[in-house]
């Protein structure tokens, strides 16, 4: 928990008041590998914060899966939309690695809001972080080539996007493995 609460000190200057209550309503869980936090079709009820571990977030196909976004330790996770809608999700959530997560239910977080003075900015901040990854991936999609792309997401977490399987990496740049492969071995 001490990862979280350095997070929330640097970030937000939590109050050791403020941190009490918001800490009392986090969960710790533990996932294995491909683990599902959420399953297609049912509502997003916790917002997590990751200790540890690489989730994607997909949307699965007939014959195959879209993968649209990578989460790395030391960033909340979430199937956000229908967190904030409390309608069901339209994709999965799942761990790439073992994963530890902080976690907190929609309804502890509505009560953290209302009971605690930084509770909306841990809220609105948690949201602009969402939303900011999304609008990222999604101008990265429109203006950059698929081997920018690769070298942009390999440049911004190298150590860790060893751990991805290719399979997921050429899904989320938005080409075929066999694309992935050649555009890999073009750069080394």
């Amino acid at each position: 928990m001490e990862e979280i609460r350095r997070y929330f000190e640097t970030k937000f200057g939590i109050s050791p008041t403020d941190w009490e209550v918001f800490s009392s309503k986090l969960c710790r869980q533990e996932l294995q590998k491909k683990s599902k936090l959420i399953h297609l079709g049912q509502v997003e009820n916790h917002l997590s914060f990751i200790e540890t571990g690489i989730i994607r977030l997909y949307v699965p196909k007939k014959d195959d899966e879209l993968t649209f976004g990578f989460v790395f330790n030391g960033a909340f996770v979430s199937a956000y939309d229908s967190f904030i809608t409390q309608t069901p999700s339209e994709y999965v959530v799942e761990t790439i690695t073992d994963t530890i997560l902080w976690r907190i239910s929609h309804k502890d977080l509505q009560e953290v809001y209302s009971s605690t003075k930084i509770g909306n900015l841990i809220g609105r901040k948690a949201s602009e972080e969402l939303y900011l990854k999304k609008s990222k991936r999604e101008l990265t999609l429109l203006s950059h080539t698929a081997e920018e792309r690769y070298l942009k997401l390999f440049e911004e977490r190298p150590e860790l996007i060893r751990k991805i399987p290719l399979k997921y990496i050429a899904s989320y740049i938005g080409i075929t493995p066999q694309a992935l492969s050649r555009i890999r071995k073009r750069i080394t």
